[in-house]
């Protein structure tokens, strides 16, 4: 873990002042921009939608002169994004919405070789986290977007005083929207925010899809187990617990799923996987995802039920999904890193659970995230949305905001068009009918 605090953070501010050719940044090592670089270049040539936006931005400038923070994963996916907020005019300071996503040499990339400020360690212990979302809002941005809310939420407590001059932000995670809508209800939210996760553009392939196979990646990357025959104890079946229990399943993992919603879990019954509470789960489980956006998800009661090297991963946004702090207390050591993401804590009767990745986002933390590909119409959305509430200053009730039927369509078009897909039109008879109540049988 990075232990420096504020320290490395202000000597690449005072490198920035002394030198003038580089961005405000605090990133790993600046030599690893050639790596990133090519990283960056890669995922690019996946990501079709947000290009031909970028090469729309670059000449309307439609975000010109603007300050963006964005608290999102440092991954070659967000780089993109990143480059196409700047090609669209915008001012951008990068920060990470997670201490083990970020990408070191895609980090690095963006400050040296696309000139874009960051503010991200892989690695980076708590106190540099938030130094590092501080110096995103030190950007006064008037548009931020986040991943979880921890950008959002600082600028709600200890930032008040900053919260002003926010037109709107976007936010990209189940977790955050869940975060944000409470705040609404309470009515403590200070500007508007649009709901990006909800998006069918993202949830319906980002969560589903993007989930589904980079939590196998990651999982497979920092175990080397064989999926097949494994007993998937899968703990939430929203769109991110659908979609890695089908993959689960995919690869020949008897899957069991848990839920508290109960039309969720009638859902998965009905395609056709086991349903039963966590208590009765972690007794026949192998491997354990969560994938809920809440807390405690697993106990210490399933701890003491389940077996001999289980293995206990989370993908959903936050670490407490899994009660840690409960494990750490009813072990009697700890053996670190016995594999790389993986620590084997061992109980008092010696037998043995893995965690992988210190509960964060396995995915992300042992993999390299969602692929390209469906990243892509996620972050085109971020894009579209930037552009959206620059064209509304002031005119966005402070609520949390679906994204327009529009911008969902003009993604999927492009997605389409990429994918060298035609669909049908309506005819104009058709159109008439659908605009009619008085056409029957």
């Amino acid at each position: 873990m990075v232990e420096n605090s504020g320290l490395l953070l202000y000597i690449h501010l005072f490198e920035y002042y002394l030198k003038g050719k580089i961005m405000k940044h605090d990133v790993a090592d600046l030599s690893l921009a050639t790596k990133g670089k090519k990283r960056i270049l890669w995922a690019d040539n996946d990501m079709p939608v947000l290009a031909a936006i970028r090469k729309r931005f670059a000449k309307s400038k439609p975000l010109k002169g603007r300050n963006v923070s964005a608290c999102l994963h440092i991954t070659a996916e967000t780089a993109n994004l990143a480059r196409t907020l700047k090609a669209g005019g915008a001012n951008v300071v990068l920060c990470a919405s997670n201490p083990l996503s970020t990408q070191d040499d895609v980090a690095a990339s963006l400050v040296k070789d696309f000139k874009i400020s960051v503010f991200a360690i892989c690695g980076e212990n708590r106190r540099v986290y938030y130094d590092h979302i501080n110096a995103a809002i030190d950007h006064k941005p008037v548009i931020t977007f986040d991943d979880g809310a921890d950008l959002v939420n600082e600028l709600h407590t200890r930032r008040k005083k900053e919260a002003g001059r926010i037109i709107a932000s976007m936010e990209e995670t189940t977790t955050g929207v869940i975060r944000l809508r409470a705040m609404a209800n309470e009515g403590l939210l200070k500007f508007p925010v649009i709901a990006v996760n909800d998006a069918a553009t993202k949830h319906l392939f980002d969560n589903r899809y993007g989930t589904g196979q980079s939590t196998v990646d990651g999982i497979i990357r920092a175990t080397d187990i064989l999926m097949a025959g494994k007993k998937v104890v899968v703990a939430g079946y929203g769109w991110c617990g659908r979609g890695f229990a089908l993959r689960a399943r995919g690869m020949g993992a008897i899957v069991i799923v848990t839920e508290v919603d109960a039309v969720k879990a009638l859902e998965a019954a009905m395609d056709g996987f086991e349903v039963m509470p966590m208590q009765k789960a972690a007794k026949a489980g192998d491997l354990f995802v969560t994938l809920t956006g809440n807390k405690s998800v697993i106990r210490a009661e399933h701890f003491r039920a389940m077996k001999d090297r289980a293995v206990v991963a989370n993908s959903g946004h936050f670490n407490v999904e899994i009660d840690i702090p409960a494990l750490k207390k009813m072990s009697k050591k700890v053996n670190r890193n016995v594999r790389h993401c993986v620590d084997e804590y061992v109980l008092g009767n010696n037998r043995r659970i893995c965690l992988l990745a210190e509960g964060r986002l396995i995915n992300l933390a042992a993999a390299e995230g969602h692929p390209a590909c469906v990243m892509d119409m996620s972050f085109a959305t971020q894009a579209l949305e930037a552009e959206y509430v620059m064209k509304r200053p002031g005119k966005l009730t402070v609520a949390v905001h679906d994204v327009p039927m529009q911008v969902e369509q003009q993604v999927s078009r492009l997605k389409l068009k990429s994918m060298s897909i035609a669909i049908d039109k309506l005819t104009p008879e058709q159109v008439a009918y659908l605009a009619s109540s008085g056409e029957g049988t």
